[in-house]
């Protein structure tokens, strides 16, 4: 076996196919009421099912909003109906990653993909959202993280947003994705002047038990705070203890892959913390990425999806 042990199975999403909405794996639930628009969203890649697992819960359990409309999306299920035991990464996309297509430039452009088709279907929930919940998991094991978006734009609405949802303990804002706009910084969401507000959690590992409950907690505490249903039905679903503080870790660079041949010194753990600055971190031919402060957090290390322009670590700090 050449992947993390996969300790949970991925659900039967079929069910949920046919909503009311004209849009395959896309139901609005309108309570009649006035409120806010909430949004959650699962499989943003397909190898990433712990927010599925939630998402069929509440499906199951006949959660219907107090208040406003609450729509619920299984995003890239092309990519999921392909996931494979022998081969769990093989599942991400189908042609590319579904979580850097948000900018204009992309959506309403002349290219193609099968990701570009899917996110145009999608591109009238995600603009109509007040409040919006993209529910992830990481390649390589860390504690849970709540990616808050960009600094100098949306992060910071974003960060506050997420201590009133009381969980995850570690936040993140980063510089934004150089490869393209993530959903949670498309328009109002990356606005500080806007109200409209959007998080991304990361669960966990992707296939470790423990993410599907990170996601459960977090989706419940997520339409708690947004108001969109009753805090006392939400809490009866409470899987976790919520953190004994939040801290901000804020990115300060990103280390791109320019080749196939960028190396780290070792696997760093997710969010560990390197003392010195000044230590080398990734080398990619002739470019060598070091430390540039004293307890910098490795952020998100993984070489699993390695090739030119992509992410493999942020370099950050404790607030």
């Amino acid at each position: 076996m050449n992947h993390h042990p996969i300790e949970i199975s991925p659900p039967d999403i079929a069910p949920y196919k046919t909503g009311n909405t004209g849009v395959d794996y896309v139901h609005v639930l309108d309570s009649g009421k006035p409120g806010p628009n909430v949004m959650l969203q699962a499989l943003t890649h397909g190898n990433e099912f712990c927010g599925a697992i939630a998402l069929k819960l509440l499906f199951d359990e006949k959660i219907r909003p107090g208040q406003g409309k609450l729509t619920l999306a299984f995003a890239n299920v092309a990519a999921y109906a392909r996931f494979d035991f022998d081969d769990p990464d093989r599942s991400r996309y189908i042609d590319e990653d579904y979580n850097r297509v948000w900018g204009d430039d992309a959506l309403l452009g002349p290219r193609d993909s099968a990701e570009l088709r899917r996110a145009r279907e999608m591109r009238p929930f995600v603009d109509a959202a007040d409040y919006l919940l993209d529910l992830h998991s990481m390649h390589e094991p860390c504690r849970p993280i709540m990616v808050c978006g960009s600094k100098d734009k949306g992060g910071a609405k974003s960060a506050a947003f997420a201590r009133r949802i009381g969980a995850p303990g570690d936040l993140l804002i980063d510089t934004g994705h150089p490869a393209g706009l993530r959903m949670i910084e498309r328009g109002a969401f990356n606005d500080p002047a806007s109200p409209k507000t959007a998080v991304l959690i990361e669960c966990g590992q992707h296939w470790e038990k423990s993410a599907a409950d990170v996601a459960v907690d977090t989706l419940f505490r997520f339409l708690a705070a947004t108001g969109a249903v009753n805090a006392s039905i939400c809490k009866s679903y409470s899987r976790l203890p919520p953190p004994a503080v939040q801290r901000i870790v804020r990115v300060t660079e990103p280390v791109v892959a320019k080749s196939m041949n960028l190396k780290f010194p070792y696997l760093f753990k997710g969010l560990e913390v390197i003392r010195k600055a000044g230590t080398v971190v990734a080398t990619d031919g002739d470019t060598v990425w070091k430390t540039p402060y004293d307890d910098c957090v490795m952020v998100m290390p993984s070489l699993a999806h390695v090739k030119p322009g992509t992410t493999v670590l942020r370099l950050g700090r404790y607030d």
